[in-house]
């Protein structure tokens, strides 16, 4: 059996679907009622941020799909253990690899993966670079007009389909040779704001264009919903540029025998959302 964290969202609800497809016990972990499940998927509740209410979702798991940010990370994988996980994969990101914890958002990942290593668990990190299903951020301006206001818009990315990054958890989970090995996911091309919304006007049959913010409006929009810490690690990120997201790597090919999903790939499957 394999428990998934995050078993609704972006990258968990992918990885249910392939683990399923395989035929792969899964067991997919919810702050609430989960979606209807047959088998060999089944839902239960439980949070993260407390480590004791995990202890029915854990019963009989031996492998862990973990999303980082938990405070209680340490008492999470110690629940793991004594239900007798045998491998965790953490969910991390790109900018693990800096070590930078003076920025809140690698801070989080690189203390996640530290827990990780020290739990005495068997592990596996992946380190994805942004998701192009972020570009559903966008789905309330294409609701109303065919302009998108968005920040960074110099920034190129190696966005990678949350598929993708689902695909290579799922066979670290199931698969040998992947304890102890970080891996760093990319998509197939690196795309400024400007590249994806003109890639999504043409799955879309409409004539998009993007409004680039500047980095002092972005910045007070930010500050209205997004705590300062995490704007400030953001600014770092695209502003000063301690972050560069932009190269592509092989490894989604390597790992898993068939290119990463291009992002038109993406925009086709995810069409509906926008319209």
């Amino acid at each position: 059996m394999i428990l998934v964290t995050g078993a609704t969202g972006n990258v968990g609800a992918e990885l249910v679907r392939a683990l399923a497809a395989s035929g792969t016990p899964v067991r997919g972990l919810t702050r609430g009622t989960g979606p209807a499940a047959t088998p060999p998927v089944e839902y239960v509740s439980g949070d993260l941020g407390d480590p004791a209410s995990l202890r029915p979702a854990l019963a009989g798991v031996r492998g862990l799909f973990l999303l980082p940010g938990y405070p209680a990370m340490p008492e999470i994988l110690a629940e793991a253990a004594r239900a007798g996980v045998e491998h965790v994969v953490l969910l991390s990101g790109s900018s693990a690899a800096s070590g930078d914890t003076r920025n809140a958002i690698t801070r989080y990942m690189v203390e996640s993966e530290r827990a990780v290593r020290d739990s005495g668990l068997a592990w596996t990190v992946l380190r994805p670079s942004g998701f192009m299903s972020n570009t559903l951020e966008w789905v309330p301006q294409l609701a109303s007009g065919d302009v998108v206001r968005a920040p960074f818009a110099g920034v190129p990315i190696a966005t990678i389909d949350p598929y993708d990054i689902a695909a290579v958890a799922a066979g670290a989970l199931s698969g040998d040779g992947h304890r102890g090995q970080v891996y760093r996911l990319t998509g197939p091309e690196a795309l400024r704001p400007a590249d994806r919304l003109r890639t999504l006007g043409t799955v879309l049959g409409r004539d998009l264009r993007l409004d680039a913010q500047s980095d002092e409006d972005a910045r007070a929009e930010m500050l209205a919903t997004v705590p300062a810490d995490y704007v400030d690690a953001f600014f770092d990120f695209y502003v000063t540029g301690s972050l560069d997201d932009s190269t592509v790597l092989p490894t989604v090919r390597e790992l898993t025998g068939r290119p990463a999903r291009t992002f038109a790939q993406w925009a086709e499957a995810h069409a509906a959302a926008f319209r």
